[in-house]
């Protein structure tokens, strides 16, 4: 069970991370959203899982690729957000939430299969 440490610090880094990536989108010349669906932080503070969903879905694999390139940069601008809320700025790990996708396939499986009534 998360303690309310946990969810405070993981609702900050969600909070930075989604201006963060607004402000790229803002700066970038493509269409890309990246949302920060959530973020879970474990006991110790030490580590951040965050989960990112990215659209259009073409841009994914590349757009996760530069985000782990770029890891230490994101723990660096972490740090100096949180640098006076946490002792010890958590390892950041980032994963592709897809739940969004399994909702919208879901959706179209069911809607096709009120065309097609079975006899």
């Amino acid at each position: 069970m998360e303690s309310n440490r946990q969810r405070k610090v993981a609702q900050i880094i969600q909070e930075d991370f989604a201006e963060l990536f607004r402000k790229q989108a803002a700066e970038s010349k493509q269409t890309i959203l990246v949302t920060v669906s959530d973020v879970k932080v474990t006991a110790d503070l030490g580590i951040a899982k965050i989960y990112l969903s990215i659209y259009p879905q073409e841009h994914r694999k590349a757009i996760m690729k530069e985000i782990e390139e770029n890891k230490t940069q994101y723990r660096n601008f972490l740090g100096q957000k949180m640098a006076k809320q946490v002792r010890v700025i958590p390892q950041l790990n980032f994963y592709l939430d897809t739940s969004l996708d399994d909702v919208e396939r879901i959706e179209k499986e069911l809607k096709g299969e009120g065309d097609n009534p079975v006899l």
